[in-house]
């Protein structure tokens, strides 16, 4: 007996409704953080081995495989309908030419195209179209996931990372094989979706800590042959009605599947109060972090201008704050400021300059910092990952300067990219000759994903409400577009 045709398929974004950045084909195109576009058996070679959902369904596979495409872009605003268009007619031909016997697709679950505020339930609209009701197709997504009712209904069975940082990424892929698997054996398992009734902030779905770790402990409890949930965090950044957490619950029986799903949303409406946590000033996050104790780093997280959340990555109220209060010993990874890494290239280590950083995009009433520094190392750009969540894997972030502020008394080395990109991981800083591990003061422009690689050198980790596009101060966000009755954030009004 010949094994099963799987169709497999990649399409990753992260959408940010808030951010002036867009998505087209040359985001997609691009290695960043994660591979360059792939096609045919690229799909396969190329993703072996990482912390990817469809490297893990790879893995797994026993079927014969037929690998259309798989992609990603840089959280950023909506994907642009040509980008959009584009990727789902190349993955539909690739349906029809491999006429297959069940299809796999690595999403993320939050994306925003034009036209489309539920990309990814578009998508599988746009195959159900074209394949029929009854074919298994099976979807990974990210715990981000802004899941809508439609994308539900049209998967046959749906797996989500489980952690926040994402260190199980490659494993939701393999449990995506499991289902499908499953599905292929004629097992057509009962589902119950239920959305919560408020939105969770970004920085307070650490999956390390209460309230996101017991919850996920009790999703994890229900894994059992034929049956398994999921909790999707939400992601906040993105302004459709389909914004925020949901449960889904798979059950040999509907029944099971509803009373899975109602257990596990009461578990997350006594949580609500555990959720709502306040953000410091960069200037009090600050203060604080210079009267801990001498040894071990504390960490400053900018959790609102993370470029993994569609932030700029070039505000520059933590920079300022660091700078006021004369921190010593401090680092900052990483500014995204080309013009300002092109001018350290060209002037050379040793070099002293007066720049502008950062404050490029304008946005929040963000202005350039006007500072003087010295170059003090400088490199290519080329971050080859050391921590948990990507290691081995490359990123490239362009010519790249460490700037050293001596204004004022401050003692501040601040990493400066060509390329945004999320400061994730301790290789940001290794690369470029700096040790963060003797610093006494390290901000990053991360939310959590960060914490898998700094919290093991860290003493204390404090997130900061410093201005930028991934807000996590809910109630300061301008929302038009969420679901009647939902409340903006933990005990907030509701939209």
């Amino acid at each position: 007996m010949s094994k099963p045709c799987i169709a497999i398929a990649g399409f990753q974004h992260e959408t940010n409704s808030f951010s002036h950045l867009s998505a087209d084909l040359p985001e997609f195109e691009m290695a960043d953080s994660w591979p360059p576009f792939l096609r045919g058996e690229a799909v396969l070679t190329q993703t072996r081995g990482m912390n990817l959902p469809i490297a893990g369904f790879i893995a797994a596979a026993k079927a014969e495989l037929h690998p259309i495409l798989w992609c990603a872009a840089e959280p950023s605003g909506p994907v642009t309908a040509r980008a959009f268009d584009s990727i789902c007619r190349e993955i539909l031909d690739g349906i029809t030419q491999a006429r297959p016997d069940a299809i796999y697709l690595d999403l993320h679950g939050a994306m925003i195209a034009d036209g489309h505020p539920d990309g990814e339930g578009e998508l599988l609209r746009r195959i159900r179209a074209q394949v029929g009701p009854d074919l298994p197709l099976v979807i990974s997504l990210d715990l981000h996931a802004n899941v809508s009712p439609e994308l539900v209904a049209h998967a046959s069975a749906i797996t989500m990372y489980r952690t926040y940082p994402h260190l199980d990424m490659a494993d939701a892929g393999a449990r995506a094989h499991a289902a499908l698997s499953d599905l292929l054996k004629g097992h057509r398992p009962a589902k119950a979706f239920r959305q919560a009734p408020y939105i969770i902030p970004m920085h307070a779905q650490f999956t390390g800590a209460a309230p996101a770790g017991p919850l996920y402990d009790a999703v994890i409890a229900y894994d059992a042959p034929g049956q398994w949930a999921e909790f999707a965090t939400g992601f906040s950044g993105g302004d459709c009605p389909s914004t925020g957490a949901s449960i889904i619950a798979y059950a040999p029986d509907q029944a099971r599947a509803d009373e899975m799903a109602d257990a596990l949303l009461a578990q997350v409406v006594v949580a609500e109060d555990a959720f709502d946590q306040p953000l410091p000033s960069p200037a009090d996050a600050v203060q604080r972090a210079m009267a801990m104790p001498m040894g071990k780093p504390v960490v400053l997280a900018d959790v609102q201008d993370n470029p993994g959340g569609g932030g700029s990555s070039d505000t520059t109220g933590l920079l300022r704050a660091l700078v006021a209060q004369q921190a010593q010993n401090a680092m900052l990874g990483v500014l995204y400021d080309p013009q300002s890494a092109a001018t350290a290239h060209k002037a050379g280590v040793g070099a002293t300059l007066t720049l502008g950083l950062g404050g490029m995009s304008g946005q929040f009433d963000d202005t350039p910092f006007n500072v003087a520094c010295t170059v003090h190392a400088l490199s290519d750009g080329e971050v080859v990952y050391e921590g948990a969540m990507y290691g081995g894997g490359i990123a490239q972030i362009g010519p790249t300067a460490v700037l050293h502020i001596t204004q004022g008394g401050a003692d501040v080395k601040v990493v400066v990219s060509s390329v945004r990109n999320q400061c994730l991981d301790l290789a940001y800083f290794r690369h470029i000759g700096l040790t963060p591990e003797t610093a006494r003061l390290i901000a990053v422009k991360s939310t959590v994903h960060f914490r898998a690689d700094f919290d093991p050198i860290a003493q204390a980790t404090i997130p900061v409400a410093s201005p930028g596009a991934l807000g996590c101060l809910l109630t300061d966000v301008p929302y038009k577009a969420l679901r009647k009755g939902v409340r903006i954030g933990p005990n907030g009004p509701p939209a």
